[in-house]
C-alpha cells in the first residue's frame, strides 16, 4: 500500500510540474484572453489517457505500477479531465450512452456551479 502511495505523489508532482510549465508556456507563446493552457492540459491529457489505457489493456492490464504513476499521479497531477474523459469514453463504450452523456453534463454543471458556490461563500465571509 505504502509503495502504491508512493507511486501516486511521485507521478503527481512530476504532473502538477508539467502543468505549471504548460500554464507558463501557453501565456508566453500564445497570449492571455483565451484559457489556452487549460485547454491544452485537458486534450493533451486525454489524449494520454487513452493511449495509456490502451497500452495498459495491450499489454493484458499488466502493470499496475505503471498504471498508478502515470494514470493516477502524473496525469491526476497534469490533468483531472482526463479521468473525466475516461469514465465518459468507459459508459460509451459499454453502451451506456445516456449514462455518459447524463455524467458529461452533470459534471461539467456541477463543477461549474460548485466553483460559483464557492466563490459566492467567499464574498460572503464563509
Amino acid at each position: 500500500m505504502i509503495v502504491n502511495l508512493v507511486y501516486v505523489a511521485l507521478g503527481g508532482g512530476l504532473g502538477a510540474v508539467l502543468r505549471y510549465l504548460t500554464f507558463l508556456g501557453a501565456g508566453r507563446w500564445l497570449g492571455g484572453g483565451y484559457p489556452w493552457a487549460t485547454l491544452t492540459v485537458n486534450v493533451v491529457g486525454s489524449l494520454l489517457m487513452g493511449l495509456l489505457v490502451g497500452w495498459l489493456m495491450r499489454r493484458g492490464g499488466t502493470g499496475e505500477h505503471l498504471r498508478l504513476f502515470l494514470g493516477v499521479g502524473l496525469l491526476g497531477g497534469f490533468t483531472t479531465f482526463s479521468a473525466f474523459s475516461l469514465d465518459f469514453a468507459l459508459l460509451w463504450q459499454r453502451g451506456d450512452t445516456g449514462t455518459a452523456l447524463g455524467y458529461a453534463l452533470i459534471s461539467m454543471a456541477a463543477s461549474i456551479a460548485a466553483l460559483f458556490a464557492g466563490l459566492a461563500l467567499m464574498r460572503a465571509g464563509a
